[in-house]
């Protein structure tokens, strides 16, 4: 079985033994966290996919990692590191590039996925690289407005699938978040799934469940 040589540090869980047409996931955890945080969730994915959970590359302690780092302003408003942005959306692409390219899985058969600001990551990603992946899967997120201006044409993104799921009481995002993310899609040529759930920042098992049958689906 092939390791890929990516720019991040991750964890693999390689397809069922025999598939002949694997597809490829691949996970970013939230801030604060690390690869084995989605990598838990590997188990319930289907046995189609290779499963890879990146580790983000800024170190904040610890076990703790981000994809760039932010400040709430007292108003409520968030100002991000958008250098540590632009690099860490960057190194995304050439991993999610690389880890098809050396696994054999055409982008036609590559989704990005992630919690919270790993969400963030697969959203950009989707906008702004869209020939590398056929779907994003986010989870619990917001839409960056320093990405639109590097967003591809509305074209590029023709077939496209997105999974977008919030929580009702999410206390660290909030739901109106995920409804500047579903009016933004409904604009573009995406087949977007938008479920909302009971629960705060977390993914509970009807959420799980609910997305899993959407990545079965595709």
């Amino acid at each position: 079985m092939t390791t890929p040589q990516l720019p991040l540090t991750y964890l693999h869980r390689p397809p069922a033994a025999g598939t002949a047409e694997p597809w490829l996931l691949v996970l970013m955890h939230g801030v604060g966290s690390n690869e084995q945080d989605l990598f838990g969730l590997a188990p319930h994915v289907p046995g189609r996919f290779h499963v890879l959970s990146l580790r983000a590359p800024f170190r904040m302690g610890p076990d703790a990692n981000a994809w760039f780092e932010f400040s709430v302003l007292p108003n409520g408003e968030r100002r991000i590191d958008e250098a540590q942005e632009l690099q860490s959306r960057a190194l995304v692409a050439q991993a999610v590039e690389a880890a098809a390219a050396q696994l054999g899985v055409p982008a036609s058969r590559v989704v990005v996925g992630g919690f919270s600001q790993g969400g963030i990551m697969s959203l950009s990603l989707l906008l702004t690289q869209p020939a590398l992946l056929q779907a994003a899967m986010v989870w619990h997120s917001r839409l960056l407005p320093q990405v639109l201006p590097a967003a591809a044409p509305a074209a590029a993104l023709q077939g496209k699938q997105l999974w977008v799921s919030h929580g009702t009481q999410d206390n660290v995002i909030p739901l109106a978040q995920a409804h500047v993310i579903r009016e933004h899609f409904a604009q573009l040529p995406v087949t977007l799934n938008y479920r909302e759930f009971p629960g705060m920042h977390e993914i509970r098992p009807a959420e799980l469940a609910a997305t899993v049958d959407w990545l079965q689906a595709l």
